[in-house]
């Protein structure tokens, strides 16, 4: 294995890994976003506040994309497992 097919590998792994995060970590920071300008405007100081409309997000994310997610994940898995006998 060559270093070349390690950072191939790595590279990948980062690419795989931000596609199948971006979408949650995208809507959890649109939905902090909204919940501190509405905190700002009305003076409500409550760190506890952010907490379930991004759990919601995040959870409404994953039951609409779970399976686009599940879809990519498997097919970089599968792509690895079948490269294994060429890295020798």
């Amino acid at each position: 294995m060559t270093d070349s097919v390690v950072i191939d590998i790595a590279r990948e792994a980062f690419i795989i890994s931000a596609k199948l995060a971006g979408p949650i970590l995208l809507v959890s920071l649109g939905i902090g976003v909204v919940v501190s300008l509405i905190q700002a405007v009305t003076s409500i100081q409550e760190m506890t506040l952010t907490f379930v409309p991004k759990l919601v997000g995040a959870a409404l994310i994953v039951l609409l994309a779970g399976n686009w997610m599940l879809t990519e994940f498997t097919v970089y898995v599968q792509k690895l497992w079948t490269a294994i006998p060429t890295f020798a």
